[in-house]
């Protein structure tokens, strides 16, 4: 575990940040009381098309005119 006070972390920060990603324990002290420690955030995987085959097939068009006898079951025409 290694230990920095919050002036040394000021200047090494971006040393410090490697550090805990390359997986160690960082921690920053105000005097010799410690106050925060560096941890990594996970970073997942976002893979498009997760869902593609439970999507596949055609979708309606909604930017397609509807039919005379759907727009009257629309407006209660009917």
């Amino acid at each position: 575990m290694k230990h920095f006070t919050i002036h040394a972390a000021k200047t090494n920060l971006s040393k410090l940040i490697e550090a805990a990603l390359a997986g160690e324990d960082v921690v920053i002290s105000r005097g010799s009381k410690p106050v925060v420690r560096l941890t990594p955030i996970p970073q997942g995987k976002f893979k498009i098309g997760l869902w593609q085959p439970e999507l596949a097939g055609s979708t309606p068009d909604f930017l397609e005119q509807m039919s005379e006898d759907d727009l009257d079951l629309w407006e209660g025409r009917v």
